[in-house]
């Protein structure tokens, strides 16, 4: 592992171990340097601001795992997904809350959005609107995550996904009329 990824990762660990114990929107990037031992210039290096650190996060645990692998579907790699968020769902049931500009939230909408394409893409059949139905979806799936994630009693992944293709599937299935 080179260099920068060695205190990339320890920049990541020390914003993980931060939010065990206080609210992200109190974490400066001070306190992140701190907890590692590192310097404000070296966190800079890496990264704009500590939204970016934990878009990092993600794309690291998540997207260059997922890139690796061949999906048969999009519903194949939705369920990997959701499957990851549970498994780290302390993490990002807090993740998720942050709002404002550069955000998870926001950048996770940008990921998600061809994911859902790809599932939504054979199934509508009003190609006009695709655009919509994508920008709505993004937005459902990522305010069903965070509620899911925050459940006491987090149904398992397979469960919600299960879910996820009803109502889409019951999307799919009821005519423009209602």
């Amino acid at each position: 592992m080179s260099d920068s990824n060695i205190t990339k990762r320890s920049l990541a660990s020390a914003l993980k171990a931060l939010m065990e114990e206080m609210p992200f929107a109190k974490i400066t990037v001070a306190d992140i340097c701190e907890k590692c031992g590192m310097n404000r210039k070296s966190f800079y290096y890496h990264f704009r601001d500590k939204y970016d650190l934990i878009n990092w996060i993600y794309d690291t645990e998540f997207i260059s795992v997922a890139r690796s692998r061949q999906y048969a579907s999009g519903w194949d790699r939705i369920t990997d997904l959701c499957v990851y968020f549970y498994e780290n769902r302390r993490f990002y049931c807090k993740v998720l809350a942050i709002q404002g500009q550069n955000s998870f939230s926001d950048h996770f909408r940008e990921l998600i959005a061809p994911v859902l394409e790809e599932v939504l893409r054979d199934i509508l059949p009003e190609k006009d609107v695709l655009d919509f139905h994508i920008n709505f979806f993004s937005d459902a799936f990522i305010c069903a995550l965070e509620r899911w994630l925050r459940s006491k009693s987090s149904m398992p992944p397979e469960e919600f996904i299960a879910l996820l293709r009803s109502c889409i599937q019951i999307a799919a299935e009821r005519s423009p009329d209602f």
